[in-house]
Order: C-alpha cells, then structure tokens, then sequence
C-alpha cells in the first residue's frame, strides 16, 4: 500500500504543479507582451491565451501521470474516483480514505512547490470569484463526464484510457463555464494560489458539493452506461 499512496501523492502533486505553474507561467509571458512600449492590451485575448496555455500543459501532463502511474495505484489523483473505486468495491473504506488523504496532501504540496519556484509565498488565498448556479452546473456536468469517460474506456489499453481522461479535461477547460475543476482535492489545493488559476475559499465548499453530485448521478445512472459495474480505473 505505501508504493499506491506514494504515487497518489506524487502524481497529485505533480498535476497541481502542472495546473498551478502553467498558469502562472502563462500570466507573467503574456502580461509581459501586453505591456511592450507601442503594443495595444486586449484584455479577453491574454485571458484567452492563458486559458488555451494552461489547458494545454494540463492535458499533456495528466496523460503522462496516469501513463507512468496508473501501473501502481491506478493514477485516480482525484477523491471522487476513489469514491467511485469504494462503491465498486475495488478498494476498502480504510484505503479509499488513505488514497483521499494521499491526495489532498498532495495538492497541498503541488501548490507550495509551484509558489517556491516562482518565488512567491508558500500558500497564499485566492481572491478570484467562482460561484452561482451556472458554474455549480458546470462542475457537475464536468465531473459527470470525467467519471464516465473512466468507465466507458475501462475495458481499454492504458493509453486509450489515459488519453480519454487527458482529452476530456482539456476539453471541458474550454466548455465549461467553469473551467472544470472536477476534482475536489484539486479545488481546495487552489484556493491557496493567487494566481490565474485560483479560486475564493468561499467558493470552494459550492464547487466541491457540485463535484459530489456529479459523482452520485454517475453512481446513479451507472447500469446506463455499462452493463457490468463501473470501474475506477
């Protein structure tokens, strides 16, 4: 069990780095361009530019982790496919939680390393607002096809399962209005960047519920989508 939750907590930390540093990569080279003598600003454009940077290094990044990981712990990174593994049975209460724990300390890790090799302080709150219906809906919706491209590419070679995964959220960053999350451990690990890609502490616990019930709907409509039960991984 130490080799699983050594790679959740790697893996974990490793994506929130991926997440946390592309974005504040892509903030400081475009703001810096922006900011040239004689260039015009457009605002939307070096949001956008960011966006399509930090989707980017997010969805090559994440097929790599669960390329190398998923061999060891089944590369889950995310409390809900855990919770998914619990439901099915693959892992016990006690393991499903040590996975949990593994996870969200990891992304505490991935966050504080990113901050030091951008010289900035460990933790720091966000103060970037994300709440209200429509992105609740959207974390749900998120999560819901993150759980179900998991379960319809079980059956499937590593590589097309980890391309799924990679593929899906890189995708929904674009058309999800709230850039899909879809990670619990992830949303609070963000909380704690001031940078392009966090997210207030008081928005959290509404994302995470969001998050939640995309996992119960996917629970819920389980025997829809594949005759046999889901699996994790």
């Amino acid at each position: 069990m130490r080799r699983e939750l050594a790679a959740e907590f790697l893996g974990t930390s490793a994506l929130l780095m991926i997440v946390v540093g592309s974005g504040i990569m892509a903030d400081q080279v475009f703001a810096r361009s922006a900011s040239q003598p004689g260039m015009m600003t457009y605002p939307t454009i070096e949001i956008g530019l960011s966006l399509l940077a930090n989707s980017m290094a997010t969805g090559a990044g994440l097929y790599v982790l669960i390329q190398s990981l998923a061999p060891i712990s089944g590369a889950h990174f995310n409390p809900l496919v855990s919770l998914l593994a619990l439901a099915n049975k693959q892992l016990s209460a006690a393991q499903s939680l040590a996975y949990m724990t593994a996870q969200f300390s990891g992304a505490l890790m991935g966050v504080a390393l990113t901050h030091l090799m951008f010289s900035r302080p460990v933790f720091e709150l966000a103060s970037k607002t994300r709440t209200g219906p429509a992105l609740w809906i959207s974390e749900c919706i998120a999560s819901i096809g993150l759980l179900a491209v998991i379960a319809l590419n079980k059956q499937k070679s590593l590589a097309a399962q980890a391309a799924g995964v990679a593929l899906w959220i890189t995708a929904a960053y674009w058309f999800t209005s709230s850039t899909s999350f879809a990670n619990p451990a992830v949303t609070l690990a963000r909380s704690l960047t001031a940078s392009f890609t966090g997210i207030a502490p008081a928005d959290v616990l509404g994302f995470c519920l969001a998050q939640i019930a995309g996992f119960f709907v996917v629970i819920l409509f389980s025997k829809l989508l594949v005759p046999a039960k889901l699996s994790a991984t």
